[in-house]
């Protein structure tokens, strides 16, 4: 009779799943991921009461407090309210949506561009609004996350190839059915590595083989090419790349995300992509925000110029350190400390001297690369890099 009254609810073994987890327990513990930030001014963010130097951001021309952006925001939410509340497939659609991506394609040098609510989004659908089953997909290993689900939403065979290796390749496609219908997805720059595609071999290699390439650039944009145009017309390419996706929340100072092509890929794109069909459309501020971040990267060049300023400072600065940078040729720029418990305690080390960066262990990154991920901005100032070297120095002499 007891046992009656003090029995207690049974829990399913999903729940169970979830509170028994080790990985969260441990993630919790250490306090690694989801910091929350008080206040943001510039560079500086504050968390738990300690003004930090945000060093691990993706907004690498330091646009998104920039007076153009921040007006053309306010002017847009007062204009069109909040949000269209609906996919653009369906009720979403505005004239805001049809001017950033007539601006972006323009600015990309494609035809047609899609946006979409996020730039995870606008990755996954680069693969699964093309790829189907019967298709074979040619992946570099160190493809993000988004492209590896779309992989996987497409249904289509995966044929993984070595990192930025065109050789590897080249010897496995000539393995495969030279009849197949083939998407080759790989990166403009690979964020955790900081490493640029080798795109005019993949471009030669592409059209030998007839396949269709889509180049993932959420890194490249505003940061290479003419006016921060990316990859592709950094190379001198664009033409020969079927597929430019990207994201508006890195130097696009906005959040969202992107796919550009010819007019016939974006279209056939709107018909097949669920992505896109159902998905909601971005609002009205996010949308002008970014169209004001692409207006001040042409008419303001110098952004560009201080952020590469900024990273060759930054590299000479790790370089005299002799800390491992996976020859990063970008502003995003690892520090490879080798094992999960040396990556751990440089990043809790730069945290103690007032800069936040991030850290990415095995599984995330390969065996024995364990790193502290951290990122240049044109913002940061001369302040910004007297605290990021005492706190390095520190770190360094930590380990």
């Amino acid at each position: 009779m007891i046992r009656k009254f003090l029995k207690t609810k049974a829990r399913s073994p999903i729940a169970r799943r979830c509170e028994d987890d080790k990985l969260t327990t441990l993630r919790q513990k250490y306090e690694l991921y989801y910091p929350i930030a008080e206040a943001q001014n510039g560079t500086r963010v504050t968390i738990d009461g300690q003004e930090l130097v945000m060093l691990a951001s993706n907004e690498y021309l330091g646009l998104s407090q920039h007076p153009k952006v921040l007006e053309a925001g306010k002017a847009a939410l007062e204009k069109w309210g909040s949000g269209t509340m609906g996919a653009r497939s369906a009720n979403g659609g505005r004239g805001f949506h049809r001017e950033l991506e007539e601006e972006l394609a323009s600015f990309l040098g494609k035809e047609s561009c899609h946006v979409f609510a996020a730039g995870y989004l606008a990755c996954m659908a680069s693969i699964t609004g093309f790829a189907q089953r019967g298709d074979i997909i040619l992946a570099d290993k160190n493809l993000h996350s988004s492209l590896w689900d779309g992989i996987r939403l497409s249904m289509a065979e995966v044929e993984r190839f070595s990192h930025n290796n065109p050789q590897r390749l080249r010897d496995l496609l000539e393995q495969l059915d030279p009849q197949a219908p083939k998407l080759l997805s790989i990166e403009g720059i690979y964020s955790m590595e900081g490493h640029i595609a080798a795109l005019p071999e993949f471009v030669e290699i592409a059209k030998e083989f007839q396949c269709f390439l889509s180049l993932d650039d959420a890194h490249g944009i505003g940061v290479l090419g003419n006016q921060g145009r990316g990859t592709a017309n950094y190379f001198s390419l664009t033409e020969e790349v079927d597929i430019i996706a990207g994201s508006l929340s890195k130097s696009l100072a906005s959040t969202g995300g992107f796919v550009a092509g010819d007019a016939s890929s974006i279209e056939y794109l709107r018909t097949h992509c669920k992505q896109s069909i159902f998905s909601a459309a971005i609002s009205p501020s996010q949308a002008a925000c970014a169209r004001a971040a692409l207006g001040v990267m042409q008419d303001e060049p110098e952004w560009n110029e201080k952020l590469w300023s900024n990273t060759k400072r930054y590299k000479q600065l790790l370089e005299e350190l002799e800390l491992d940078t996976w020859q990063s040729e970008t502003p995003a720029v690892p520090i490879v400390l080798g094992d999960r418990e040396r990556a751990y305690y440089f990043w809790k080390h730069l945290r103690e001297k007032g800069v936040f960066t991030v850290i990415s262990t095995a599984p995330g990154v390969p065996p024995g690369k364990d790193l502290v991920r951290t990122a240049i901005s044109a913002r940061h100032t001369d302040e910004d890099f007297e605290r990021i070297e005492a706190a390095l120095r520190y770190a360094k002499k930590k380990l």
